[in-house]
């Protein structure tokens, strides 16, 4: 059987694996707080004909060699955290991290991190997420607040009708080591892993962490341009390992006429 049949096999399968990425950013272009995903991938073996460098037996060496690749297989798929577009909400629990760092927030007994800062305020006057998940360290908003001022350095103050101020909490930052390496939970959410290394607890502004910006919102990182360009890439690949498919059942098939 021919090896060509087999090889681009594996090019239609990791093809197809990259169409599901494209679509699952297409899919969260205005997903607050969104990074968008690349796949990434390898060749296989080869079968090695002839070795590069081996020696024939007049002495001289083979230059090249021959060796026939056996296809592809995706290897990883990557977030990519480059910052989003900002959008203006005036809305005052709206925060943007400028920079580096996530928010933490506490799932029942459970850290997870992230980038989306579209905050609520519960029942109980306590800062949370959409999904009532509490922003770390807790912040209680009193009753009689009739705004809350957030300055770039994560500090909360709260006022009252009067103009008066009061100092609710500070707001911090988490870094990782390596932020491909988190494990993406889904609802805009990321818990650390062995390959992202601890979370680094760090105040707005510090070195190597950003500044938040309130009444803004990070947007998804996806550009539809990009991600159409990327589109159009799988598409012409995936077609033409569909023609080497069909272009070497062809060849079978001259092969099987011959003696007739």
């Amino acid at each position: 059987m021919m090896r060509s049949l087999f090889t681009a096999a594996t090019g239609m399968g990791a093809q197809n694996l990259n169409m599901d990425v494209i679509s699952n950013n297409l899919a969260n272009v205005n997903t607050t707080g969104f990074k968008k995903s690349r796949a990434d991938f390898e060749d296989l073996l080869y079968q090695t004909m002839r070795q590069p460098g081996a020696a024939q037996s007049t002495g001289q060496l083979i230059p090249t060699g021959v060796q026939v690749g056996l296809g592809v297989k995706p290897v990883a798929i990557q977030k990519l955290f480059s910052q989003g577009n900002y959008q203006h909400t005036e809305n005052q629990l709206d925060l943007a991290i400028e920079g580096d760092g996530f928010f933490k927030l506490l799932k029942g007994d459970q850290e997870v991190y992230t980038r989306a800062g579209d905050f609520k305020l519960d029942n109980n006057g306590v800062i949370v997420d959409s999904n009532g998940y509490i922003l770390q360290p807790q912040i209680n908003v009193p009753d009689g607040t009739t705004s809350l001022v957030v300055d770039p350095t994560g500090q909360v103050t709260a006022l009252d009708a009067d103009g008066n101020g009061n100092v609710l909490g500070q707001i911090s930052l988490y870094k990782f080591a390596n932020n491909a390496g988190l494990y993406a939970r889904g609802k805009n959410l990321f818990t650390p892993t062995p390959a992202s290394g601890d979370p680094v607890e760090g105040v707005p502004g510090d070195a190597e962490y950003g500044t938040l910006a309130q009444g803004f919102l990070e947007m998804s990182n996806v550009s539809v341009v990009d991600e159409m360009v990327n589109m159009i890439v799988a598409q012409r690949a995936y077609e033409a390992n569909s023609k080497a498919i069909q272009t070497s059942d062809q060849l079978l098939q001259l092969a099987n006429n011959v003696k007739r």
